[in-house]
């Protein structure tokens, strides 16, 4: 039996993510977290094989208007992929506890929340402060500057499923100051597909999948996507980007919250067995 409540969030998601461009990690994880009770990890692995999914269509258009700058994608997935490889090895070899596992998720993910909020929030001020600067760097120092943010990108997204969306894209802009915001787009969303299905199927191997869940929320997305793409331009930018900075800060914050009851709940529990 489909829950219509999965459907309803996925297509929620989906419209978002077509009217933002902001990747559906830093949405649709948190919201299995918190209204659904999946276990952090099962979230992170089903969002990054959803991600992929979803954006293997929207780099495929961005491909065929020739809107990826395909040198920052490349130097981006040299650091993204390692360092997702090698991060999904570490967590393995941790061989974490659930409790462990959960506490490890949920405080990355509210770090990855808090930084995607924070990108969405002072971008354009950051692109006037150092856009001028930037555009003097050589092009060595931007290519090393490109594969540190994959490295950085691959170990969030690894353990949290957030990062490769508005922050990828405020990076790339202050990267590649002469690049169309089109093309930053399309070059994030094109970087995102390989290091999504990277980590997904890492966390597959780990056991952290539920295939039938992502069936569910692809069957309510993919149309919200198409849906928020078509009404992205009635909506004025600066207060989408604002309002859903705005709901990634109460996430955090929830997800935050629940995480120190939860520790104090254990702390005080071995109090009194001892």
């Amino acid at each position: 039996m489909i829950d219509p409540l999965y459907v309803a969030s996925g297509f929620g998601v989906g419209l978002l993510v077509g009217m933002t461009g902001v990747g559906g990690g830093s949405l649709m994880t948190p919201l299995l977290i918190l209204l659904f009770g999946i276990h952090p990890s099962t979230a992170v692995g089903t969002d990054l094989l959803y991600a992929a999914a979803t954006k293997t269509g929207g780099s495929v258009v961005h491909s065929w208007s020739r809107s990826v700058h395909w040198p920052a994608v490349l130097r981006l997935a040299c650091g993204s992929i390692p360092a997702s490889a090698l991060t999904l090895l570490v967590l393995w070899k941790l061989d974490l506890r659930s409790d462990s596992e959960r506490s490890l998720v949920n405080l990355v993910l509210c770090f990855a929340l808090l930084l995607t909020a924070t990108s969405l929030i002072f971008r354009k001020a950051l692109m006037e402060r150092y856009r001028k600067r930037l555009e003097q760097v050589n092009a060595r120092t931007t290519a090393i500057a490109t594969v540190v943010t994959g490295i950085v990108l691959g170990v969030l997204v690894s353990i949290s499923s957030v990062g490769a969306g508005a922050v990828g894209v405020t990076v790339l802009l202050l990267l590649y100051p002469r690049l169309p915001m089109a093309t930053i787009v399309g070059s994030d969303i094109a970087h995102a597909v390989p290091l999504t299905l990277v980590a997904g199927i890492g966390h597959w191997a780990l056991g952290d999948v539920d295939w039938a869940l992502m069936g569910v929320l692809l069957l309510g997305s993919l149309p919200g996507i198409i849906v928020g793409s078509l009404s992205a331009t009635r909506v004025p930018e600066t207060v989408l980007r604002l309002t859903l900075a705005c709901v990634l800060f109460v996430v955090a914050g929830k997800i935050m919250f629940a995480e120190l009851n939860l520790s104090s709940a254990i702390v005080t529990a071995l109090a009194w067995t001892h």
